[in-house]
């Protein structure tokens, strides 16, 4: 396998595994936030959708198809997008109180800026009849 398809599948894994980590923690209020339990704060759970878009991409990078990689180049970039609004949402100083970061808030974001990378190469070389009509 090529490197990036190797990135394509690291990348989504580690995101799987910092949904778990701790994200922020407010020690005044005692509240401890990860992925699959933010309800603490009111946001729900966030790493749900993360879990959910890293097996589809997952899923979709083994395909040989070419509708396969383009859902990917879609998939990862919605998760970058929840990445980055989980980031912004859970760290935000509100009422006199911030929360401390955590490396699990950290790795969503690398880890989905890593599969959005991996999705842009995706190795994938169309047949000979499809390459003249694009």
């Amino acid at each position: 396998m090529r490197f990036m398809k190797w990135l394509s599948i690291i990348g989504p894994v580690v995101l799987i595994i910092a949904c778990f980590l701790t994200w922020v923690t407010i020690p005044s209020r005692n509240i401890t936030v990860t992925g699959v339990s933010a309800e603490s704060m009111g946001f729900g759970k966030p790493g749900y959708i993360h879990l959910f878009f890293s097996f589809l991409f997952i899923i979709f990078t083994f395909i040989p198809k070419l509708w396969a990689k383009r859902s990917n180049l879609i998939i990862a970039a919605l998760n970058v997008a929840w990445a980055l609004r989980n980031y912004f949402m859970l760290s935000a100083c509100g009422w006199g109180e911030c929360p401390e970061k955590h490396e699990g808030l950290y790795l969503i974001v690398i880890a989905s800026v890593l599969t959005l990378i991996g999705s842009l190469f995706p190795g994938f070389a169309l047949p000979k009849s499809d390459q003249n009509k694009i």
